[in-house]
């Protein structure tokens, strides 16, 4: 058996000889991408060379980086493939020469690709209602194939138009909405190997911007310092940013503007005119831009912008004052003077300008648009003063004033006749209007005054003021005074009477109303006053056969009644009064004889009990009210009842507008007083009074008074005092002229013996002779001194008013009638006691109807 294996060893051994055997190991091979490898090539025989070809055919070079060759042995040789790509795969072959003698054998190389994705952006956006190509580019070796997921369900193009798989394996959505948003799962597979892969992609789907103004117009105004808001809200995904664009400026924060932290709210801080017109508010996100105008309009207040104040002459044909004003919308344009006011009415514009004309043709007022004119005719010196032009529209107003200086000559005004008497110094007050100012002078018979053979008289002056102070010793002192006014424009004179006053005649005791314990006496003023007011009534009254008892009472205006108190009952009295002026007391009227009542039934005891059982509640007093000069203060005056057998202690006084519940504190009285005053009472209100009268026994019924305030006065701009209504006006030149032809009548009286007084006094009254005291001419005075226009001729101070002294009160400017200086003698002194005592009493019946009365009370 060994011989025979010898045999064929040795056979084969010489065949190998003959020709080259070639193997390659392993003889195929599968190689993944990126992995690196090797070939064994084995040659049996003697081979001088050993060469690798690659698949292409060509001889693998020793330099090639990727795949080297390398010559082991004699019989071997390596085929290294490095990093191998897909690109290498393929059949390798090493061939072995020898001489004229090769051989060769192959090895296949089969190179697969993992699954791999190259490019699968995450998150893709896109704007709804585009058409999205979700991409997902896959490589691998054999070729994936794709598949789509969303929400976990294998999306199905062949079932949705909408999807649609393309070639390259991307993913289209046509016209892609908010709703397909989310994760997609792009799976990628490989039959031949099973390979699976898959990447999770975000799809964000992004919406265009909305917006929508809160308000397309706002309306703001200018000037103010006020600031206003623009709003838009926009919406849209992702949240959009909001910006402002005006004038195409882009709007940002500072100190004209403030954004919130969204952009959506623009508040634009003191506003002007100029901030007025359109505001863009711009809303973007990455799908795009919306844009919403909203329009602010700027109301401007109505602002007076021009006026010219001007000067005149009286008697000017015209003179023109003009107003200009601003403002949106545009301003209407009014003028007024004191309590006057002038108006164009409607509306002017540039095409129909409007006039207005006032009923005495003498005003006019023209506006032309923003200006307004006040032509002004005839000039008269009343028209210099204040104007106040108003520009008013929708939004506010505006006033301003413009003055008109009217120059004209002197005017004198005052009253021309003054009373007084021997030792009494009166003051004759020349009042004068003129601009620019005069100088006054006095006269005296031709004479200048002061002078050397006039003495007695003073002068003192203020700005339109000038007092003669005449301190008449005789009778020559009394006549005739001239005051003489001068200036650039004119002279003015005028004639002031300086008469002799008479004590006044006696008053007329019409009736007497008895009580228990009092009586009221109703009387008539004096036919004459004298020239002089009443200052006082004197009243006495006696039993008869016994001595007068006399007491004075304050004379007030339109006085007809007085209690007289502390009566007998059941008794008869004679009463009788005389009156008092600065220049003396009256006659006395003629007595009048009247009988106190008894004490009534109703107050006596039924059963005869000791005095001091016999005393009692007084009763009520009667109440009366009179309305002072202020109009908000009451004069309460109250007579007093029986006093039930006790002295009256005091009174009480309560009071309190009737629409209320609570009243004012409770005043007390002390018994002598007769009166009380209510001051500072709310205007055009009524109120409720109630007085008891308390004696030891207790207190009386009250007696219940009612009355209404008066109507707040008002005062007319630049005029001072109150205002008087043109019939009034006319009732007072009436009145003046009545009084100068009773002055010059009086003075013919007087001076010449003529006249019409003297003529009634020698032909009815049987008076004759020079300085004769007619009844007629104290007639005269009498009705030109109730004139109300006139001031008193003496000083005359009641217990309301406060007496003046001699520590920081400024004196009063002086009036016609009160001396610049004390005149010696007791005369003044005489009043001035007499002025002090208590003011004059009025009855009223207790518990009947209230009654207010309605005239001013005047000192």
């Amino acid at each position: 058996m060994l011989q025979t294996k010898d045999i064929l060893w040795g056979f084969f051994y010489i065949a190998c000889a003959a020709a080259i055997q070639v193997q390659v190991t392993p003889t195929h091979r599968e190689i993944s991408v990126g992995e690196s490898k090797f070939f064994l090539c084995e040659v049996v025989g003697d081979a001088k060379d050993i060469d690798w070809f690659a698949p292409n055919g060509e001889k693998i070079q020793p330099n090639n980086p990727n795949i080297q060759v390398t010559r082991n042995d004699e019989t071997t040789s390596t085929l290294t493939i490095y990093h191998a790509d897909v690109d290498n795969a393929g059949i390798y072959k090493c061939v072995a020469k020898s001489g004229d003698k090769e051989a060769q054998a192959t090895v296949q190389v089969k190179i697969f690709q993992k699954i791999t994705f190259k490019n699968v952006p995450s998150p893709q956006e896109f704007n709804e209602g585009d058409d999205a190509d979700i991409i997902c580019d896959v490589v691998g070796s054999p070729v994936p194939f794709i598949i789509w997921k969303h929400k976990g369900a294998r999306i199905q193009a062949n079932k949705d138009v909408r999807y649609n798989i393309m070639e390259n394996g991307h993913l289209m959505i046509r016209g892609i909405k908010k709703t397909d948003e989310g994760a997609y799962n792009c799976e990628a597979r490989v039959m031949e190997t099973g390979e699976i892969n898959f990447k999770m992609i975000n799809v964000i789907v992004n919406v265009l911007p909305t917006i929508r103004a809160r308000q397309s117009e706002v309306n703001a105004t200018a000037d103010m310092g006020f600031t206003t808001l623009l709003a838009c809200d926009a919406d849209g995904f992702p949240e959009p940013t909001v910006t402002w664009i005006h004038n195409n400026i882009i709007l940002q924060s500072g100190d004209k503007y403030s954004l919130n932290e969204d952009g959506s709210e623009l508040v634009i801080k003191g506003v002007v005119k100029v901030d007025e017109g359109e505001y863009t508010c711009l809303a973007k996100n990455k799908a795009g831009e919306m844009s919403q105008e909203v329009g602010l309009n700027v109301f401007v207040q109505a602002k007076i912008t021009y006026l010219n104040n001007e000067t005149a002459t009286e008697f000017d044909e015209e003179v023109t004052l003009t107003c200009e004003a601003s403002g949106d919308p545009t301003p209407s344009i009014s003028w007024s003077f004191q309590n006057r006011m002038f108006s164009e009415g409607e509306q002017a514009s540039w095409t129909r300008p409007d006039q207005y004309e006032s009923h005495d043709r003498n005003i006019v007022v023209r506006s032309h648009a923003r200006v307004s004119s006040l032509l002004l005719k005839n000039v008269d010196f009343t028209y210099a003063g204040q104007y106040l032009c108003t520009a008013s529209n929708s939004i506010g107003q505006d006033n301003q004033p413009v003055y008109l200086e009217v120059r004209y000559a002197p005017k004198i005004l005052g009253v021309v006749t003054v009373y007084t008497w021997e030792g009494n110094p009166a003051n004759i007050s020349c009042e004068v209007e003129a601009h620019p100012g005069a100088s006054v002078t006095w006269f005296r018979d031709g004479l200048q005054l002061p002078s050397a053979n006039i003495t007695g008289v003073k002068i003192y002056s203020t700005p339109s003021i000038s007092y003669l102070e005449v301190s008449p010793e005789s009778q020559g002192d009394f006549g005739s005074y001239n005051c003489t006014a001068t200036n650039v424009m004119g002279t003015e004179s005028k004639e002031f009477l300086l008469i002799q006053a008479e004590v006044p005649s006696p008053p007329e005791i019409r009736r007497t109303e008895p009580f228990s314990s009092s009586a009221v006496v109703e009387f008539d003023e004096p036919d004459s006053f004298g020239g002089v007011p009443i200052i006082k009534y004197r009243v006495q009254w006696r039993p008869d056969g016994q001595g007068w008892t006399g007491k004075e009472y304050d004379a007030t205006e339109d006085m007809t009644r007085i209690n007289i108190a502390g009566l007998t009952p059941d008794t008869t009295y004679e009463i009788k009064m005389s009156a008092i002026n600065g220049k003396g007391e009256s006659e006395s009227s003629t007595a009048v004889k009247f009988m106190t009542g008894p004490i009534p039934s109703s107050e006596v005891p039924p059963i005869i009990v000791t005095t001091s059982m016999a005393l009692r509640e007084p009763s009520a007093p009667k109440l009366e009210a009179m309305v002072q000069n202020q109009g908000n203060t009451l004069k309460v005056n109250w007579i007093k009842q029986d006093d039930g057998g006790s002295p009256i202690k005091h009174y009480l006084v309560r009071y309190k507008p009737k629409h209320v519940s609570d009243w004012k504190p409770e005043i007390r009285i002390p018994h002598g007083s007769e009166h009380v005053v209510l001051n500072g009472l709310d205007w055009n209100t009524e109120y409720e009074v109630r007085i008891v009268a308390v004696n030891s026994k207790g207190r009386s019924e009250p007696g219940v008074l009612s009355f209404r305030t008066a109507t707040e006065p008002t005062t007319m701009p630049g005029a001072s005092g109150s205002g008087l209504s043109t019939g009034a006006i006319v009732g007072i030149l009436m009145v003046v002229f009545f009084v100068l032809l009773v002055a010059v009548d009086v003075t013919c009286y007087f001076l010449n013996k003529c006249g019409l007084l003297m003529c009634i006094a020698v032909n009815f009254c049987g008076k004759a002779g020079p300085g004769a005291k007619s009844k007629d001419i104290e007639e005269g005075k009498a009705a030109f001194t109730k004139d109300e226009s006139k001031e008193p001729i003496v000083e005359v101070r009641t217990e309301e008013e406060p007496t003046q002294n001699q520590e920081g009160v400024v004196p009063t400017e002086p009036s016609e009638t009160t001396p610049l200086t004390e005149p010696d003698g007791k005369m003044k002194d005489d009043v001035k006691t007499e002025a002090n005592n208590t003011a004059a009493e009025v009855k009223t019946v207790p518990n009947e109807a209230p009654q207010t009365n309605g005239n001013e009370s005047k000192a």
